[in-house]
């Protein structure tokens, strides 16, 4: 622990030096970002002090491989003074013991100060002006002030420089030979401490390649740092890590998890429940069901996240992991639309999920949430169950598959690698209780409703939607079978839009196809039919509505 703390504190000190070598080689950088360089190249010596007992073969080749770059350091620090001005062409950034010549010009500008300070005594006494000033202003340089009360004890050596309200300002031959004197060495000084700077710049910027390296080497120390603090302070083990296709040990086959925990999440909640998770060339598809707001989507995201911690070089929020490497991590979460590419929320997961299937192999880890909810039921269920199919039988990927398509856990039993997984709820007089915890099964049921309700819906919207429930909808808005033991469409548009039928049920059973069939006209079912509305764009569909619209306009 003090290891880590001695270098967390002196990686505090360390300045972005991959940024300022940049600005160096470029020629921007000014003389505090080659003070920033240095005092990094300082914490660097410190850092290899510190590194020199550590006993982990990796931290000693990170010792190694710190370069000092001790001639850089020295440069500037020769060179730059401590604290220098932020403007490069107007002085006060070399150090005057740096060149002899700047030396000797610094002396004679701070000579001449000296002795125009000492101007001011030295006038009053021989002037007998008390109240006689010397200053200097950027317009007319140094002056002597004396008030009008005083002009008749002006000497004639005075040369009146410029007059004020109560006042006037002279000069004396010698005050302006000093003043000539101090200009000159200040200007030539100011132009030689840019030439030095320039020169000082351009043979640090000769070792950009050492400092990038440099640069490289910290920032990992960093990243080990930070895995090793937040392990620490949060609990994290450490995984075993393996090559599935090595023949070397240890040998890990799959993903297999105790007590995994989402890294960011448990923090913000009071109580996380952990979780398990097994996926192997045994069991490599795990179908999770269970209500909204039940942790389905926290818990792949962390399955994921162990993953990537692990093949990071980290420890990892679980009480036990092993994990095998992955090639990549595929993921289809959550909903968005591309409009002004002409894509729908659904074309766009549909997309997604085409890459998935093309990319992935058997050393992948997939992770779905909600595939084929865009689109009606029956479509949903044969994309899901279709998918699902291939990614066992085809592809062999590591694949947590969250769905609200109950008959997909139908599916998931009947195939030899795959399981089906869901999260516990408890119904009380409250409620419904989220436990938060996996286990093997299937969920008995979604609990929209329950969800709505605690989202703040309407209490009238939620007991209308909780008697239709009780009165023949299941959860995913399905009829059951009517009176005469026929089971109508879900959409009477859906229907329409698909089959071209013209066909709905109607209240009391049966159907009136005569009604539909005089409210729907042929040409109008056969354009509908044509049209792909996943790919239809909201202009074109738009348009479609229009001309609809306006042949039913000159029709009526």
């Amino acid at each position: 622990m003090k290891l880590r703390e001695a270098l967390h504190d002196h990686l505090r000190d360390v300045y972005d030096i991959e940024r300022l070598i940049s600005r160096i080689a470029r020629r921007r950088a000014n003389a505090r970002d080659l003070r920033s360089l240095a005092a990094t190249l300082t914490v660097v010596g410190r850092l290899r002090e510190t590194l020199s007992d550590a006993e982990c073969g990796k931290l000693r080749s990170i010792r190694d491989a710190l370069d000092p770059l001790e001639g850089t350091r020295t440069l500037i620090d020769d060179a730059i003074q401590t604290d220098p001005a932020r403007e490069i062409t107007e002085g006060d950034i070399i150090n005057p013991a740096y060149d002899e010549e700047l030396a000797d010009l610094r002396e004679t500008e701070r000579e001449g100060k000296a002795w125009i300070d000492e101007l001011e005594q030295t006038e009053r006494e021989e002037t007998g002006i008390d109240s006689l000033k010397v200053g200097h202003n950027a317009v007319h340089g140094y002056y002597v002030e004396v008030t009008d009360a005083n002009l008749d004890r002006v000497p004639d050596r005075y040369e009146r420089r410029q007059t004020l309200k109560n006042a006037e300002r002279y000069y004396t031959p010698a005050l302006k030979e000093r003043e000539d004197e101090i200009l000159r060495a200040e200007r030539r000084a100011d132009d030689l401490e840019y030439e030095l700077f320039c020169e000082v710049r351009r043979r640090v910027a000769e070792e950009s390649e050492r400092v990038q390296a440099l640069a490289e080497t910290l920032a990992e120390l960093d990243v080990l740092v930070s895995f090793a603090t937040v392990a620490a302070e949060h609990g994290y083990t450490r995984p075993v890590v393996a090559d599935p296709d090595s023949d070397q040990k240890p040998n890990v086959d799959g993903i297999h998890v105790e007590g995994g925990r989402h890294p960011v999440v448990e923090r913000t909640e009071t109580a996380f429940v952990p979780n398990d998770t097994h996926l192997d060339s045994d069991r490599h598809v795990a179908v999770i069901t269970g209500p909204n707001m039940s942790g389905k989507s926290t818990y792949m995201r962390q399955v994921a996240l162990i993953v990537v911690l692990a093949q990071a070089g980290s420890f990892v929020p679980a009480a036990e992991a092993r994990v095998q490497l992955v090639d990549r991590i595929f993921t289809r979460v959550g909903a968005s639309d591309d409009i002004a590419g002409g894509r729908s929320t659904f074309m766009v997961e549909m997309t997604e999920l085409a890459t998935i299937l093309q990319g992935a192999t058997d050393s992948s880890l997939v992770l779905l949430d909600e595939v084929g909810r865009g689109t009606s039921t029956a479509d949903g269920q044969a994309i899901a169950r279709a998918v699902t199919e291939f990614l066992h039988d085809e592809v062999h990927a590591m694949t947590l598959f969250a769905t609200h398509h109950h008959d997909l856990t139908a599916v998931a039993a009947d195939l030899d690698r795959a399981r089906n997984l869901y999260f516990k709820t408890r119904q009380t007089d409250d409620g419904v209780v989220f436990e938060h915890e996996i286990a093997t099964g299937t969920a008995d049921a979604s609990y929209g409703v329950e969800v709505a309700a605690t989202a703040g819906i309407e209490d009238a919207v939620v007991d209308r939607a909780r008697s239709l429930l009780d009165t023949g909808h299941d959860a995913d808005g399905d009829r059951e079978a009517d009176s005469d033991g026929e089971t109508p469409p879900q959409n009477w548009n859906d229907d329409v839009a698909a089959n071209g039928s013209g066909s709905a049920a109607v209240e009391g059973g049966g159907t009136n196809e005569a009604t539909n069939e005089a409210a729907v006209p042929a040409d109008v079912r056969e354009r509908l039919q044509r049209l792909d509305v996943a790919t239809t764009t909201p202009l074109e569909a738009l348009e479609t509505l229009a001309e609809l619209k306006r042949q039913f306009d000159d029709d009526g």
